[in-house]
């Protein structure tokens, strides 16, 4: 088992985190409570979020033991170990367990690859057959803010329109043109991602897609409405 890395989609999901954590510091209150993480990777974005945040703490959890021992090793190498720590083991378990979140804030860059099943290049990054399980299943986790990555082609509108339905609104966003890479360029998942698109559950070009980074609210103290312009960003037509 290997590390997923992708430079440019870490780049934008680490600087996208900074901003909206930067521009809505006082209303999410991660100074006191920190936040949570879903999925660390090999901590390299998130790791120079929380060194550019002197009050940020991050508790972050993995299920692949690569990805945690990587992690650990990158956040160490930054110096912010005593403020970013990383946990091997499955987050929604986490969440359930007793005692319940310590934060109101959630990050996460989840696995968003659709296709079939988990028999493509990388398992790990299967997000199921649309490609928005893992977001699907956070936000219905409760927490009251979700800063998450949505993909253009993981039907990103069904994702909306959930959230909107379990009482979240689109506060902000920040949205970025990426190349497909190898594993989105697998010929078994690039014919599903074609095929999803053409029944009208994403979009995606010859060479590429979109990513947004978007800070979800359930907070009516936090104003955003911006649903429509997200989907917009993504090449949705609504």
């Amino acid at each position: 088992m290997t590390c997923f890395s992708s430079t440019d989609e870490s780049a934008h999901y680490g600087f996208s985190v900074c901003m909206l954590l930067s521009q809505y510091r006082d209303q999410l209150g991660w100074d006191e409570e920190g936040v949570d993480e879903l999925g660390t990777g090999d901590a390299t974005a998130i790791s120079d979020v929380v060194r550019s945040l002197p009050g940020l703490r991050v508790r972050s959890y993995d299920i692949s033991a690569p990805s945690v021992e990587q992690a650990r090793a990158n956040i160490a190498d930054r110096g912010v170990a005593d403020r970013y720590t990383v946990e091997l083991g499955d987050f929604f378990d986490q969440a359930d367990s007793a005692g319940g979140r310590p934060a109101r804030t959630v990050i996460s860059n989840p696995p968003y690859i659709p296709a079939p099943d988990r028999d493509i290049l990388m398992p790990e990054l299967w997000g199921g057959v649309r490609g928005n399980d893992l977001v699907l299943q956070l936000l219905k986790v409760g927490y009251t803010d979700v800063i998450t990555a949505v993909a253009s082609y993981s039907d990103p509108e069904a994702t909306v329109r959930t959230a909107e339905e379990l009482g979240y609104r689109v506060v902000n966003f920040l949205a970025m043109g990426l190349d497909f890479g190898p594993y989105s360029s697998e010929p078994k998942v690039r014919e599903h991602i074609r095929r999803l698109c053409a029944d009208g559950h994403g979009w995606a070009g010859e060479d590429g897609y979109m990513v947004a980074v978007a800070l979800f609210t359930r907070d009516p103290e936090l104003p955003g409405d911006r649903a429509d312009q997200l989907l917009g960003s993504l090449q949705i037509t609504v």
